[in-house]
């Protein structure tokens, strides 16, 4: 049954049981007789009725199924002008309501820069626009709504949210509890939401550290240790079915220094070192139940030599994925729009060639239009088989009946009010944060500071555009965090590649502090913030460096005497890196990457599992 608790909805409400079963009346006819496509009590899905749902769709209905598409607008039917444009440039449709009308999408992705995640109780009312308006169509079916929310340095819903830390820094954190505490609350607030499915965790195994799109996105190097992360956070998310996780990138993009949004990475592993490096993760996944695999729009030659990516690959998707690993869940492209899979064929061919690889969901192509059309062209022409289309449908068909979605595809604003961002898990994000933070250098005990021998602290340093839904600025969040400690604490923004000037400035505040905090993110042998960092170790101010980002940082500052890696520069990690900085919690975190000498990267500096607590140099 529908949620039908009441609640302020805004301008819509949740709808009432007869309001539902009369947008379901086609669903219900669909399935004669049988009742509903219900998941039974231990999650077993009935074959036989989403078969006889199959059978009555119409061939463009089927196509449809097979796509996730993007949509601008806060709202299902009523968006802001400029998203009502957007729509009509990119995909020609006024709203979500028409797009699910023209095209019968079977998903629907979230998007800040869409404008559909303005707050919960809005996106709690667009899922249930998008809902009964694709349940008001003939034959209608519950639509399944994804987005990208990692954490760290990747979300899609902000605060007032639960936001917890990334991956890397969970990784240095090292407890599998956590990893599942944190999938298991994510997971409860996206479904209050109407989210259903969530493209993470990432399974990548970073072994690169020039790697530019994964990164800290990882949970580290170590594939044994990223598998029992990678499973954990799946059994989380997948707790009493309330959403569908999604490992990615398969099979596997964390050994690469070129970004797939932009380049095509070609991965050069041979066959034993991917099953040594990629592949545990996945299986891990595989082991714990995973109802979607993501694929990577990556070449890896030892396993398919054609120059195909790997999301267009059938000896990578059907060959070792389906059939090696034995994998059955859905599989579900990177999105289409991206460089990587653009590069050998054109837009019309390549979700006819995932579809033909062994791909069930088509995600966010650049032109639906040219998308939709090419594939129902391809079953037209016979190039692609309707029994193809089926066995994927039917796949996305048991993931929404297992995800209640037929029987509750809506949901209520006071659901969401129980559930997002409640002070109880806004303090578990805050505990499992202080867990992570890493210190990775503390000579003469410099760290914690005191606020009696040092009570004016100047906060300096990168101020990257703050992860989504954060509030930032990073320097501005350290130094309200150490104020709130008993501290003054002043910001002041030098930027990643400050100048002279901005070096200068900095300098002469340091003279006025007892202490300096400076923020790093992603430094290089030519960076600025070198110099930045080498000038405010001059004035004799006691300096705390800590890495927002990457913790390779250290490597190119080797003159500083006490160093944090905090993973992200997210909100929650920053105000317990404060924490760490002030002495009220003790650095517990271990790297879970190695860190190579700047000038030599055959010589580890710091290896995987090194972390500092106070009372050692």
């Amino acid at each position: 049954m529908p949620d039908t608790s009441t609640g302020s909805m805004g301008n819509t409400s949740v709808p009432s049981r007869r309001t539902v079963l009369a947008a379901t009346a086609g669903m219900t006819t669909a399935l004669a007789l049988g009742g509903t496509a219900h998941a039974g009590p231990d999650g077993k899905h009935d074959d036989r009725k989403l078969r006889a749902l199959i059978a009555r769709m119409s061939l463009p209905e089927k196509v449809g199924q097979l796509f996730v598409m993007r949509v601008y607008g806060h709202s299902a039917t009523a968006p802001d002008q400029a998203d009502i444009d957007a729509n009509l440039k990119e995909i020609g449709v006024r709203t979500a309501a028409e797009l699910i009308a023209k095209y019968r999408v079977g998903g629907i992705i979230y998007f800040t820069w869409a404008h559909n995640t303005r707050d919960p109780h809005q996106i709690a009312d667009l899922s249930n626009g998008i809902q009964r308006a694709s349940l008001a169509q003939p034959r209608g079916l519950p639509v399944l709504v994804s987005t990208d929310q990692e954490h760290g340095i990747v979300c899609r819903v902000g605060e007032p949210a639960t936001l917890f830390p990334g991956a890397m820094a969970i990784g240095a954190g090292g407890s599998r509890a956590d990893a599942r505490t944190l999938g298991r609350v994510a997971g409860q607030e996206l479904r209050a939401l109407g989210i259903r499915q969530n493209y993470s965790p990432v399974a990548d195994v970073n072994v690169n550290p020039a790697n530019p799109v994964i990164g800290v996105r990882s949970f580290g190097a170590e594939p044994a240790a990223v598998a029992g992360m990678v499973a954990a956070e799946v059994a989380g998310y997948q707790h009493a079915r309330q959403l569908a996780a999604t490992a990615k990138h398969f099979p596997g993009h964390g050994d690469t220094a070129v970004d797939s949004h932009y380049g095509f990475p070609v991965i050069t592993h041979t066959r034993d070192q991917w099953n040594q490096l990629d592949a545990p993760p996945f299986r891990a996944a595989i082991r714990a139940g995973i109802d979607s695999i993501m694929t990577a729009h990556i070449m890896v030659p030892a396993l398919d030599d054609s120059g195909d990516p790997a999301t267009l690959s059938r000896p990578i998707l059907t060959g070792i994925l389906r059939e090696e690993l034995g994998y059955d869940g859905l599989v579900v492209t990177d999105s289409l729009g991206m460089e990587g899979v653009r590069t050998k064929y054109g837009d019309d061919r390549v979700p006819v060639l995932a579809l033909k690889a062994g791909v069930d969901q088509l995600l966010n192509p650049p032109s639906l239009d040219i998308a939709w059309n090419a594939v129902l062209k391809a079953v037209q022409d016979g190039e692609l088989t309707e029994a193809r289309l089926d066995e994927s449908i039917l796949r996305i068909l048991r993931l929404k009946a297992k995800l209640r979605l037929f029987d509750a595809p809506y949901v209520s604003q006071g659901g969401v009010d129980r559930t997002v961002g409640t002070a109880s898990h806004l303090r578990t994000a805050d505990r499992i944060a202080e867990r992570t933070t890493t210190l990775l250098v503390n000579e003469d005990s410099t760290l914690p500071l005191s606020r009696r021998s040092h009570p004016k602290i100047l906060v300096v340093g990168a101020d990257p555009a703050s992860p989504s839904g954060t509030t930032g600025p990073p320097t501005g969040v350290l130094a309200a965090a150490l104020t709130e400690l008993g501290f003054t604490a002043t910001a002041l923004s030098t930027g990643t590649a400050p100048s002279s000037a901005a070096i200068a400035k900095a300098v002469e505040a340091a003279r006025a502090a007892d202490a300096v905090v400076v923020g790093t993110y992603n430094v290089t042998a030519s960076s600025t913030q070198k110099a930045l960092v080498e000038q405010l170790l001059a004035t004799g101010r006691p300096v705390v460096a800590v890495a927002v980002r990457n913790p390779y940082d250290v490597a190119h500052l080797p003159a500083v005497r006490a160093y944090l890696a905090s993973y992200s520069w997210t909100d929650v990690e920053l105000r317990a890196a404060a924490r760490v900085i002030a002495g009220r919690v003790a650095p517990r975190g271990k790297l879970p990457v190695p860190v190579q000498q700047a000038d030599d990267p055959t010589r580890v500096l710091y290896p995987i599992g090194h972390g500092l607590s106070y009372g050692r140099g």
